[in-house]
């Protein structure tokens, strides 16, 4: 390292004794390291707090703060910090009591000056070791990307791979997957990596509009077809012609627009309302949905020509619990966006952060994920995202969470049919034989299912 080269790590050494301060920073001035010294505990502390050094050497007996209680007030504000306490006085029950509270080492003095620079050394090169897995995870994330969506994980690629295939091709194409799964990702990239990429896709949320105006905002209306239709007014199709549109929680669409719609995807011709004419359309349709489409036919409530018309193809969204792999990515990718968008140098999360991020079910996905680390990023003080920044009820471990024997039986039966229904490929019938239950007992649990997600969904949104 030249002497006009920034520091690569920053040490600081606490002690009392003034000596010992002169003795350290000579030994180890060799090192490629910024030096700071604190006599006084309060002041190393202020020091710390101020410098955020990644090597702290601080001694035990001291008067006023003693070097355990310095080590727990670094550790409650930095536990990424590495933090060696010396002492003249050893136990083995101090040593004990330190490594607990997180120290990374425990010396004795008189100080071994050969193995402080080793041990000072083995720490910077484990510092080093890191930045150079961020810079790896960072080249990761950018490797790892696919129009806006961010995965490496089987189930992702196999994702991205039928989407290539689907976008240059399709008319109607069905894409399914619980809350926060990414659906409208899918339908740009597939708008994005069709013939019509070059105009505008047009986006309609089904859950978002009265039942009564769905005719009218999807086909238009003529002049006087209604009170208040004072003038001719082009439709959602209309709008989209030329281009895709997206529906968006299809599920929610009532029985007689789904005749509508069906007519539209095999004729490719709107009718206004009030209209007697019909009028040519090209259209691409993205339609998604976060429910049971196939329970909703058995239940009548959804229509089974149209189901079928747009189940020729179909994308299927894995939850962010069945792609775990792809958290850390996922993690990095929304903690470099914002910490850019809150203007904040975030350079990444403590191991016990990450070991929270890790054990929870998300059972928000992709979209849960990313609102908990949004609101880390806005309330963290420091460099770095700790427990404290993240919700409470990462914490609190849900049923899903929890290990068989402490999950609830209702719980486990729920978890157990979604299991052997994924793996009949949606069988209903074939599932209710290897459960050795009747199909009326599986709709009920599906039912059941069904409910307990939009319920999710509703949390998610509010």
């Amino acid at each position: 390292m030249s002497k006009n080269a920034a520091p690569l790590v920053t040490l600081l050494v606490i002690d009392d004794d003034p000596q010992n301060l002169e003795l350290i920073t000579a030994v180890l001035e060799q090192q490629d390291l910024h030096i700071l010294t604190a006599a006084d505990p309060k002041a190393g502390l202020d020091l710390f707090f101020e410098k955020r050094p990644r090597i702290v050497l601080c001694d035990l007996m001291m008067p006023q703060i003693g070097g355990m209680e310095v080590l727990e007030k670094i550790v409650a504000v930095d536990p990424g910090a590495e933090v060696i306490l010396m002492t003249a006085h050893y136990s083995t029950e101090s040593a004990v009591q330190a490594i607990q509270k997180g120290a990374c080492d425990y010396i004795t003095k008189p100080l071994n000056l050969d193995k402080l620079r080793a041990r000072i050394s083995d720490l910077l090169t484990q510092v080093a070791e890191r930045r150079r897995a961020l810079d790896l995870e960072n080249e990761l994330v950018e490797s790892s990307q696919f129009e806006g969506m961010i995965g490496r994980s089987p189930l992702i690629l196999d994702v991205y791979a039928r989407i290539r295939r689907i976008a240059p091709h399709f008319r109607s194409v069905l894409v399914t997957g619980l809350t926060g799964t990414g659906k409208e990702l899918v339908a740009q990239a597939l708008h994005r990596l069709s013939p019509v990429s070059g105009k505008h896709l047009t986006v309609c949320n089904c859950s978002a509009i009265v039942e009564t105006l769905f005719e009218s905002e999807l086909f238009g209306y003529v002049r006087g077809a209604f009170t208040g239709a004072n003038q001719d007014k082009a439709g959602l199709f209309e709008s989209a012609n030329g281009s895709t549109l997206f529906l968006d929680e299809i599920g929610e669409l009532p029985l007689n627009v789904q005749a509508k719609l069906l007519r539209v995807l095999q004729s490719q011709e709107i009718q206004r309302v009030g209209s007697t004419t019909t009028r040519k359309v090209d259209i691409r349709v993205v339609a998604a949905t976060h429910r049971d489409l196939k329970l909703m036919v058995e239940q009548k409530t959804f229509r089974e020509d149209l189901y079928y018309r747009l189940a020729m193809v179909e994308i299927k969204l894995p939850r962010l619990a069945d792609r775990k792999e792809d958290l850390p990515l996922l993690q990095r990718y929304f903690l470099e966006r914002f910490s850019e968008q809150y203007g904040k140098p975030i350079s990444g999360f403590t191991r016990r952060a990450q070991a929270l991020l890790a054990r929870h079910y998300w059972p928000g996905n992709v979209r849960e994920l990313e609102n908990v680390i949004g609101s880390a990023c806005m309330v963290t003080r420091d460099d770095v995202i700790d427990i404290p920044d993240l919700p409470e009820h990462l914490s609190t471990p849900s049923s899903e969470e929890r290990d068989d024997e402490l999950i609830s039986l209702e719980a486990l039966e729920r978890r157990h049919v979604q299991y052997v229904l994924a793996r009949l490929d949606g069988n209903k019938n074939r599932t209710a034989e290897v459960l050795g239950i009747s199909r009326a007992t599986l709709y009920s649990i599906l039912q059941k299912i069904s409910s307990a997600q939009k319920a999710d969904s509703g949390k998610s949104q509010s």
